[in-house]
């Protein structure tokens, strides 16, 4: 049993490889899947599942948790789905095919992964932060963004990147300044923030 797992993680890992799908580094989602077994987190909203990798790791690491989770890319969502059933997880992830920004939820939840479209980062962080418990957690990957984030505008070549590197910027400045949250920086995986509501 323990060995299908290995086998169908790397499997994962393999296929997001060879597709150019980014997935968590593997220190990245130690630490998530660490936080999320010290903490004692039940309820997780991950925006991003891409092909449902850290979902699946974060659902392996206690069976306490429940994912929702919101993917807005049709390929990888089914990609999702199909890995999300070879784990028989199901009952523990939910998949939503939607773009986060159209999504609105009730619910309440202890602990929001932020791991998508990167430029709205700060407008995630926004809407989602109402359904955060009182002393709830946002987690935010791809704070370095391959290193992009340290380096001088002019060593990045396209504009693209340059405006994408511009608004992680804005979103770490604003995550600094924030008066309502506290946040912690790790220099994990590819950089991970964790921000926690101010007593």
């Amino acid at each position: 049993m323990v060995e299908n797992i290995h086998s169908d993680i790397k499997e994962i890992k393999e296929y997001a490889k060879d597709n150019n799908i980014p997935i968590m580094l593997d220190d990245g989602i130690n630490f998530l899947t660490t936080f999320i077994i010290k903490h004692q987190i039940t309820n997780v909203l991950e925006v991003g599942t891409a092909i449902g990798y850290s979902a699946i790791m974060m659902a392996l690491a206690s069976p306490n948790v429940k994912i929702t989770s919101i993917e807005r890319d049709r390929e990888r969502y089914l990609e999702a789905v199909k890995n999300i059933k070879k784990f028989h997880l199901e009952d523990r992830i939910t998949l939503i095919y939607n773009d986060a920004t159209e999504v609105k939820f009730s619910d309440q939840f202890d602990l929001i992964f932020i791991d998508a479209a990167k430029g709205k980062n700060m407008a995630f962080f926004k809407k989602f932060s109402k359904n955060l418990t009182e002393d709830g957690f946002i987690v935010t990957d791809n704070i370095k963004f391959h290193g992009y984030v340290d380096k001088d505008e002019k060593e990045i070549k396209t504009r693209n990147l340059r405006g994408l590197v511009r608004k992680i910027k804005e979103y770490i400045g604003f995550l600094k300044d924030n008066n309502e949250y506290k946040t912690v920086f790790y220099d994990v995986g590819d950089g991970i923030s964790v921000s926690q509501r101010k007593d």
